[in-house]
């Protein structure tokens, strides 16, 4: 994120508003979005859960994954 600079106290209140079809816009759009996908609740189920296998406990952590996901 770069540093922006002031000259005056005045100028830290005007909102910095991005034109149409700039690139920051977009990188700033995208950067938004990462962010609130890294910071979304993760859900897994609730309780102890046993397995047979320790490839049994990879299939059923893909699916909590695949349902997050959506």
């Amino acid at each position: 994120m770069p540093v922006r600079k002031f000259r005056s106290v005045e100028e830290m209140n005007v909102p910095h508003w991005r034109d149409p079809g700039d690139p920051d816009l977009l990188r700033a759009m995208r950067d938004l979005w990462d962010l609130g996908r890294r910071m979304r609740a993760r859900h897994y189920p609730r309780g102890v859960k046993r397995y047979r296998s320790i490839e049994a406990m990879h299939a059923a952590q893909e699916q909590w994954a695949d349902r997050s996901d959506a």
